[in-house]
């Protein structure tokens, strides 16, 4: 890194200076507003802890990433600032703004304690950091142009110009369409008047295209007039050109926001509120024709989750069946209130968002019964809950997924079996945040053993199974730092025999993968206070020749300073926490070997 790649302070100044003017002018819009709120100074505050679990509790209650404090710190200055790598990380996937051409994008490279951070903040590029929702207006634009799978249900036609559009898009983006098509939802062909190149601007821009010369070729007055008769005004707006970059950009980015929103409005109105459940067993005998109010072209079927495993449902009504009920000393039988058939639930839904999907763009596009068009709405299962389901969908038509921890992972195999990859990148960041609870600092001997919000080794796993090396990592590091806990468990030692079986033609010198990641994040928890402490001789010294779990031959009786000793994990008094961390260190990793030695494996 060069000290060219970063700005001098006088020219951060400027920068500032520069900004600060254009706002106050009404050329730029405030892109790091100044937030008191008491949601906000938690997040800063957990940033500067680096407190993964806070950060992402804060983000969750819609506290604003990009706002700044009283002192002009934004969270992701505070956590490059304090030297949080994971915390800078998470925050730019949750979009965070680091711009080379803005102030607080300078600043923040300007003070990031380190050059891991430096390098992380500039890997990050405008369309990683600053436009999370590209992706969905990427797909949008996309099905102007797409013919296959077929999903456009009307034809809008303007001077000799005829484009296939999608109703439940232009019932969303446009409140005109969205009466007019309420009237006639059979309707198949619409006539606007205007030009062409009117048209097809206007409907590139409904439809979330970065226009350019498409502007010059529509007249604006005629832009005008199609901006009230669709009821846009941003229509009008968007036609007037701009040089300036930065006022583009924010421009392109409250439309792209507004667009999302109109599309929630819609699923909830139009998806959610419309779903409805039937008995399994009925299914083939449910009727949704083309045409309908919602527009949709599929139904979605999801399984109530409490009725998955037949065998337990028919177990416990049996069970209940047999139990007498007192209701004015007369006996009844339970199973009159058990419900007899398992249930479904159908959302209306619409193939052009589906296809988000790589799995139903497949599906749509073969030549079996799910890529035909029929009269009536096919069913399409999809092996998840309808809670589950709801998540999917939300993700697939606004490029928004928030849900609790305990989902996350079933959300995690839903994505991956869909193989939406950006849900399932969103599900294992949450577990890897709001499953860290104190990874940050050692668990130690003695202490209370706090309420587990996730089962480690099914995380472990899933991340195994849908190939998410993020997932891996966290698990390795959770463990590590919770070692003395987990060690003794059959459960780890079966997770250790499995890591062990994934090696194809294992060979001697091979080693345990898992076991290989939890000493080098072992060596993390310990080395992060042992470094500066000029302890780290200690551990290269060999252990007790009597092989007990005891404190490295060389060191020397400590000092009872005024009885302020600690003990170790063998109950030995340590001179004080540093030595303890280093008697602690050489504990766990010769508990790793002994268990390596116990199960017959090498590395």
């Amino acid at each position: 890194m060069t000290a060219a790649a970063v700005l001098d302070k006088h020219q951060l100044e400027q920068a500032l200076y520069e900004e600060r003017q254009a706002v106050s002018s009404g050329a730029l819009k405030e892109e790091n507003p100044l937030d008191t709120s008491g949601e906000f100074r938690a997040l800063c505050e957990a940033c500067r802890r680096g407190d993964l679990r806070s950060c992402q509790e804060q983000i969750d209650k819609c506290a604003n990433i990009n706002a700044k404090d009283e002192y002009d710190y934004t969270p992701l200055i505070l956590a490059s600032l304090c030297g949080h790598y994971e915390v800078v990380r998470m925050l730019l996937e949750q979009g965070a703004r680091c711009e080379r051409d803005t102030f607080q994008g300078e600043r923040c490279l300007y003070n990031a304690l380190n050059d891991r951070i430096r390098d992380l903040l500039l890997s990050y590029d405008y369309a990683k950091s600053t436009d999370p929702l590209q992706p969905l207006a990427a797909h949008i634009t996309s099905l102007l142009g797409r013919e296959q799978p077929r999903t456009s249900d009307i034809a809008i036609v303007g001077g000799e110009t005829t484009l296939q559009l999608h109703k439940f898009i232009l019932s969303a983006r446009s409140p005109y369409m969205r009466r007019e098509l309420s009237k006639t939802p059979n309707i198949k062909k619409l006539r606007l008047e205007a030009s062409s190149a009117s048209i097809r601007a206007s409907m590139r821009f409904l439809y979330l295209s970065e226009l350019g010369a498409e502007w010059e070729n529509a007249g604006s007055h005629e832009i005008g007039e199609l901006s009230k008769r669709l009821e846009v005004p941003q229509l009008e707006e968007h036609s007037i050109q701009t040089s300036d970059r930065r006022v583009g950009r924010q421009r392109r980015t409250a439309e792209l926001e507004r667009a999302r929103d109109q599309l929630e409005v819609w699923l909830d109105e139009h998806v959610i509120k419309h779903k409805f459940e039937v008995d399994s067993n009925k299914i083939d005998e449910v009727r949704w024709e083309l045409g309908n109010s919602a527009f949709a072209d599929v139904l979605l079927r999801a399984e109530d989750e409490a009725w998955e495993d037949k065998d337990e449902a028919n177990r416990l009504a049996t069970q209940l069946a047999e139990v007498d009920l007192q209701d004015d000393g007369k006996k009844g039988k339970a199973c009159a209130s058990m419900p007899g058939q398992r249930r479904s639930t159908l959302y209306p839904a619409h193939r052009a968002m589906l296809l988000r999907s790589e799995v139903f763009a497949t599906m749509f596009s073969s030549p079996f019964r799910e890529g035909q068009e029929n009269r009536n709405l096919q069913v399409i299962p999809v092996d998840c809950s309808p809670e589950v389901l709801e998540i999917v969908l939300r993700f697939l038509y606004t490029e928004q997924a928030t849900f609790p921890l305990s989902l996350a992972l079933k959300v995690l195999q839903v994505a991956d079996m869909l193989f939406i990859e950006r849900l399932k990148q969103r599900a294992a960041l949450l577990i890897s945040t709001l499953g860290n609870g104190t990874a940050s600092v050692a668990i130690k001997a003695g202490d209370e053993q706090e309420e587990e919000d996730v089962n480690i080794y099914d995380i472990v796993r899933v991340g195994w199974d849908t190939r998410v090396q993020r997932l891996e990592e966290f698990g390795a590091r959770y463990l590590a730092y919770r070692l003395e806990r987990y060690i003794e468990e059959p459960e780890f030692q079966e997770l250790v025999l499995e890591s062990a079986s994934r090696i194809t033609r294992r060979q001697e010198i091979d080693s345990v993968e898992l076991i290989d990641d939890i000493r080098y994040y072992l060596s993390e928890r310990f080395r992060l206070r042992m470094e500066d402490s000029g302890l780290n001789e200690m551990l290269d010294d060999e252990p007790n020749p009597e092989g007990k779990e005891s404190r490295p031959t060389n060191e020397q009786p400590q000092t009872d300073f005024a009885g302020g000793r600690v003990r170790a994990l063998n109950d030995e008094l340590a001179g004080d926490e540093f030595a303890q961390n280093a008697i602690d260190y050489q504990i766990l990793l010769d508990r790793i070997d002994r268990l390596m030695e116990h199960l017959g494996l090498d590395g």
